[in-house]
């Protein structure tokens, strides 16, 4: 799912037209998500008004309206990846994520691919012809989805995942880590990745391999990265899940920078 966040002075109205914009010019449903205001969990939306196929709001002290538990924007957007391919997100952002800033903004985002005076002054065309390029919100639950509808998937007994996150120490007495950042060779590393799932499928009762490292900024607990393996059986795709998350480690460049309570160091220079 391509995400784009809008912050700042009139930020509903820039998402508003992005969401126009795009489903004038894009196959696909469109999640508009809205923070701050008290609206039903999911509206549905007449064609005649709004161009967005599902809106949704996030209250600010972390509730989706109409579900009793507590969601951040990133758990709201996990649940929306699998039935939409664009979100545009007005009101709030996530370091990982795409932003656009109009005018000023009360937290400065880190991930900025736009900023404006004034919401006439934002290229929508612009954003709506970048957006498809920007880092895509992948989650778990997708990938299983891509290899389930896979064709030899009637000849799967087994699906494997793994799933790598933001561990907050080793041991008891280390410094808490607040949040590591990671940054890849461009198209280097999207390529090794699709070499290391190419080879794997090669092997005898494993149908279908797929990998993705989020890049970006992450805090604690946050998933960084995944591994799915389709298989004939558990075995198969057991030693696949390994052997892939052991490899991407090892071959595909991709740097990390840990930031804890008492330092910041990239962990290459470290030698770890």
């Amino acid at each position: 799912m391509q995400t784009l966040c809008v912050v700042g002075d009139d930020a509903p109205v820039v998402a508003d037209a992005l969401v126009d914009a795009i489903a004038e010019s894009r196959d696909g449903r469109i999640a508009a998500v809205d923070y701050g205001n008290s609206v039903a969990s999911e509206i549905p939306v007449d064609a005649a008004d709004h161009n967005a196929d599902g809106q949704f709001n996030l209250t600010e002290n972390g509730r989706w309206v109409g579900r009793a538990d507590d969601c951040s924007l990133v758990d709201l957007l996990d649940s929306l990846a699998s039935n939409y391919e664009y979100a545009i997100v007005a009101g709030t952002s996530h370091h990982r994520l795409p932003t656009v800033v109009v005018g000023d903004a009360t937290d400065e985002p880190e991930n900025i691919v736009a900023d404006a005076p004034t919401a006439d002054a934002v290229d929508i065309d612009d954003l709506v012809a970048r957006i498809d390029d920007f880092e895509p919100h992948v989650t778990l639950q997708t990938l299983i989805d891509q290899v389930e509808a896979s064709p030899l998937a009637e000849r799967s007994g087994a699906i494997a995942t793994f799933t790598g996150r933001v561990r907050i120490k080793d041991d008891p007495d280390d410094d808490r880590t607040e949040r590591l950042a990671f940054e890849k060779y461009e198209g280097v590393a999207d390529e090794r990745m699709a070499t290391i799932s190419d080879e794997l499928t090669d092997r005898e009762g494993v149908f279908e391999v797929l990998m993705h490292h989020r890049v970006g900024v992450m805090g604690p607990g946050e998933d960084i990265v995944f591994v799915v393996v389709l298989a004939g059986h558990r075995e198969e795709a057991f030693q696949t899940v390994e052997d892939g998350i052991n490899r991407l480690k090892d071959e595909v460049p991709i740097f990390k920078k840990e930031t804890t309570e008492a330092d910041e160091f990239w962990l290459h220079e470290r030698g770890t």
